[in-house]
């Protein structure tokens, strides 16, 4: 038996969950009103029928008219129709549009959190939250909600009638009321518990297929097709197994519900029947009742099958409420980009160390170091030296624990995120190119970039030819494309240069590149470091020797800084590390001294 702390906790948690359906209800609470009004006028519609029956039965009795009673029973049929007509085209509006409601609060969630709270949840599982849980907040946020107040005042004004008719027959329809209610209370957690669980097995599930999916070709060349198809076939038998649990359940509350009340019926049926006999009730009477009987079963069927599906509707909310968690960036806070631009220098790290959650070592120690505002600046060094973080500093997806970074003369914590990145091109290792057509893909960052802005940065990678050989050229669906990987980070590098950042940020953007094309991508660098300032994390003894600065950073701290020949004859990690490239530059760059040291 659970204590009552472990009660207490579970109602405090079922609170909360139900608060948070009701901040999804909340802005469309006017038409849920209207919802509910019309709702009214069905069930009242519905429970005046009976009583027209029975003034039917009356006037047959008497020799009265009949005209009156069945143009009643006529009008409360129209009534009831268009009342629930309407009703339901205006609950599937709600519906909807919160379903819309609670998936933009999703993605402009994820796509707005920061990248500590978000990296290392699997996008398949974020996926599974916008487009699977929201679906479970459709009608538990909606209809459910409409349906369980109608059903109780149905239930409710039925039994009240049916006092009015007759209070023996009513405690006998009573009994079987709580019975249900009993039963069905005893049933409806363990529907939610199920559900929740099922969920979550979608959530890993859509975390593996897509991690899968991804590596793809690593899973074919591995020969690991069915292993991967097993471990997503795992979690979707595991939530199976529970929407099956809970499907039985359900069957369970409803075959109870159902069968009481046919119970119910027949106990009616009889104890009435007796009583006509005896002379204690009217016939019209009783099968006003027996009438009112059979409308019983609706509004016990649809509470006990809105309750399973609010059930279902506050599991979704439990696993939509850990989104609250990811912290989102303020864009607004901070001033605008109002810096000099004139100095030598554009970015400078003073004293700078960050530590990732739950490391216990920092990735950045002590980091003190200065971005000249034109030149080309490689960092290298080692797996694990720091590299990555750098950069994700100077994007500002993470800030320093420590110590401050200057953009120009500004600390950036001054400055507004948007206008600090708003200065930066960024193009990254894995070079992704995004749902749409090529021109979406170059002029990403700059939407209102004209078309000869686009063909003038295809043109300086290299490939305005390739895309207009394309059907669509410009409009053509990368996602309908043969693009090479090189071709891919070619229209990365394009996307980054479509107009000249104060600062561009290259983590090794020649790494997929054949050799041509990589010295005229190395030659577009050197083109715009004359102007801007280039950051380029250097896995290829290429891209070393063109620098005019290379940065050394070992164990997350700076070891040393200098060019490529300095560092050649000064430092013996800087040799390891160019030994290790086995990659020798063109003899015009000056790469005697590498190839020498290569060869020792």
């Amino acid at each position: 038996m659970r204590d009552t702390g472990t009660i207490a906790s579970t109602t405090t948690g079922r609170g909360q969950h139900l608060r948070l359906l009701w901040s999804f209800v909340r802005p469309h609470r006017r038409r849920l009103l209207l919802a509910l009004l019309l709702g009214f006028g069905y069930t009242a519609a519905a429970l005046a029928t009976p009583l027209a029956t029975k003034w039917i039965l009356d006037s047959v009795g008497a020799a009265g008219s009949l005209v009156q009673p069945i143009a009643l029973l006529a009008a409360l049929l129209v009534l009831g129709a268009g009342f629930g007509l309407a009703e339901w085209i205006l609950l599937g509006r709600i519906a909807e549009h919160i379903v819309l409601d609670a998936r933009a609060g999703l993605v402009r969630r994820f796509f707005r959190g920061v990248l500590p709270d978000l990296q290392f949840r699997p996008p398949g599982e974020l996926v599974t939250r916008v487009t699977s849980d929201t679906l479970l907040l459709r009608e538990a946020a909606s209809s459910s909600l409409i349906h369980l107040i109608n059903g109780t005042i149905a239930l409710v004004g039925t039994l009240i009638l049916m006092a009015v008719l007759d209070v023996p027959l009513l405690l006998c329809t009573l009994a079987a009321v709580l019975i249900i209610a009993v039963l069905a209370g005893w049933l409806m957690p363990a529907i939610a518990v199920a559900q929740r669980q099922a969920q979550e097995s979608v959530g890993r599930l859509g975390g593996i297929l897509e991690g899968g999916i991804r590596a793809l070709r690593t899973v074919k060349s591995s020969g690991s097709e069915e292993r991967e198809t097993q471990r997503v076939l795992a979690e979707a038998r595991t939530s199976a197994r529970h929407a099956v649990r809970a499907v039985r359940i359900e069957a369970v509350a409803w075959t109870v519900a159902g069968s009481g009340i046919q119970l119910a019926i027949i106990v009616i049926l009889a104890y009435g029947a007796w009583r006509v006999g005896q002379g204690e009730l009217a016939v019209s009477t009783l099968v006003a009742f027996l009438l009112y009987a059979f409308q019983l079963a609706d509004p016990v069927g649809e509470m006990t099958t809105q309750v399973a599906q609010l059930q279902s509707g506050v599991a979704a909310a439990a696993r939509l409420r850990e989104a609250e968690s990811i912290r989102t960036e303020d864009l607004s806070a901070g001033s605008r980009d109002a810096t000099d631009r004139t100095g030598r220098i554009v970015l400078t790290f003073e004293d700078v160390s960050v530590t990732y959650p739950g490391s216990s070592r920092p990735a950045l120690r002590h980091l003190s170091a200065a971005v000249p505002r034109r030149g080309h600046t490689a960092v290298v060094g080692p797996s694990g030296a720091g590299k990555t973080t750098l950069f994700s500093l100077m994007l500002r997806f993470y800030d320093p624990d420590s110590g401050r970074i200057m953009l120009d003369d500004k600390d950036y914590g001054t400055l507004r995120i948007d206008g600090v990145r708003a200065r930066i091109g960024y193009v990254e290792q894995e070079t992704p190119l995004l749902a749409g057509t090529v021109r979406d893909n170059v002029i990403y960052q700059y939407p209102d970039a004209t078309d000869a802005e686009a063909w003038a940065a295809l043109a300086a990678v290299g490939l305005d030819d390739t895309v207009r050989r394309m059907s669509g050229g410009l409009d053509e669906p990368v996602a309908h494309t043969s693009l090479s990987g090189g071709q891919r980070q070619r229209i990365a590098l394009a996307r980054a240069i479509v107009r000249r950042p104060d600062v561009l940020l290259l983590d090794e953007a020649t790494a997929q590149l054949d050799g041509r094309t990589e010295a005229a991508v190395q030659d577009i660098i050197r083109r715009i470091a004359r102007d801007s300032a280039v950051v380029t994390i250097a896995h290829r003894l290429s891209t070393v020797i063109d620098a005019d600065t290379i940065w050394l950073m070992e164990d997350g701290a700076l070891r040393a800084v200098g060019t490529h020949e300095e560092l050649l004859a000064g430092d013996e990690l800087y040799r390891e590390l160019v030994a290790a490239l086995r990659i020798s530059g063109p003899a015009s760059h000056g790469t005697t001294g590498s190839a020498s040291a290569l060869n020792a």
